[in-house]
C-alpha cells in the first residue's frame, strides 16, 4: 500500500490539519503517518490557542515513521515556527524524502495566523526541497511581497515563487472571483490551467490542506504532477459540492462524499 507521511498541526475541530490529511488520504486509498507539529484549540469559528510542539520531538516522530514505514510522499502544512520549518528541512534531505508538496499555511480560514512572520525568512529555505509548492494567492502575497490580482500577475506570481525553488507551483484561485475556480501550475516551462465550477458554500475550512494532502496522495500513487493536481482538484470540487452544514462558521468539506453521495 502506498503512503503518505503528513507533516503538520493538529485541528481539534478536524475539518483541517491533521485531522484533514488523514481522511483525504484515508478516502484516496493511501495510508497516512503524521509528525505533528502543533495542537490547535480551534473550530468552525476560529483559532482560541496554538501550542507549538518542540522542534526535537517533530524530528524524533519523522524518524520513527520514516524508520518503519518508508513514505511514497511528503506533504507538509502549518510548521508553526523558524526552529520547526528548519528540523523538517533538514529531515527531508536527511532521509532523502520523496515527492514533497508544500502547502504554505500561514493563516486559517477565520484569519488567525498559524505561521510567526519571524518564521517566513526560514520558510523559504524549504522551499527548494519542494517538488509541489501550493499556495492560494494570499499566502503567495505574504511570499513574495506584493499583491496579486490580474491573470498577467498570477502567472507571473507563479514564475516568481517557482524562482524560489520548488520544481512545481500550484496557484490555487480560489481568492479569485468569477464562476470558475481555475488553478494555475508552473512547471518551470510550461503552464498548465485546471478549471471547475465555484461551488457557492460556506464549508470551505480545510480546502487547503485537503488539496494538498490530495495532491500528495497521487503522487503516491505514481501519478505526473498535472494528473495529481488535475484529480486533486476534481476530488476537492466534490468535498465542497457534498459538504453538510457543520457548526457555525466556515464547516469543513466533507472528505468522504463518495461513501455517501455518487453523481
Amino acid at each position: 500500500m502506498r503512503s503518505v507521511v503528513i507533516i503538520a498541526g493538529s485541528d481539534s475541530s478536524a475539518g483541517a490539519g491533521i485531522q484533514a490529511d488523514l481522511k483525504t488520504c484515508a478516502a484516496l486509498g493511501v495510508y497516512g503517518m503524521t509528525a505533528i507539529t502543533a495542537l490547535t484549540a480551534q473550530n468552525t469559528t476560529g483559532v482560541s490557542a496554538i501550542h507549538e510542539v518542540p522542534p526535537d520531538f517533530v524530528a524524533e516522530q519523522i524518524d520513527a515513521v520514516v524508520e518503519d514505514i518508508r513514505p511514497d510522499a511528503v506533504k507538509t502544512g502549518m510548521l508553526a515556527n523558524a526552529a520547526i520549518i528548519e528540523v523538517v528541512a533538514a529531515k527531508i534531505k536527511e532521509r532523502a524524502l520523496p515527492f514533497v508538496v508544500v502547502d504554505p499555511v500561514m493563516v486559517a480560514k477565520s484569519g488567525d495566523r498559524l505561521l510567526r512572520e519571524d518564521a517566513l525568512i526560514a520558510f523559504q529555505k524549504l522551499l527548494p526541497l519542494a517538488d509541489v509548492l501550493t499556495p492560494n494567492l494570499p499566502e503567495a502575497e505574504d511570499l513574495l511581497g506584493h499583491p496579486v490580482r490580474t491573470d498577467e500577475q498570477v502567472r507571473e506570481a507563479a514564475r516568481e515563487l517557482q524562482s524560489l525553488g520548488p520544481r512545481n507551483v500550484v496557484l490555487k484561485g480560489g481568492h479569485r472571483e468569477g464562476d470558475a475556480a481555475i488553478d494555475i501550475l508552473f512547471d518551470g516551462r510550461d503552464f498548465h490551467e485546471f478549471s471547475t465550477p465555484r461551488i457557492e458554500t460556506t464549508s470551505t475550512h480545510g480546502t487547503g490542506c485537503t488539496f494538498a494532502s490530495a495532491v500528495a496522495a497521487f503522487l503516491a500513487r505514481q501519478e505526473t504532477v498535472p494528473e495529481a493536481v488535475r484529480h486533486a482538484k476534481e476530488y476537492l470540487t466534490k468535498a465542497l459540492r457534498w459538504a453538510e452544514p457543520i457548526g457555525h462558521g466556515h464547516g469543513p468539506v466533507h472528505h468522504f462524499w463518495d461513501l455517501y453521495r455518487r453523481d
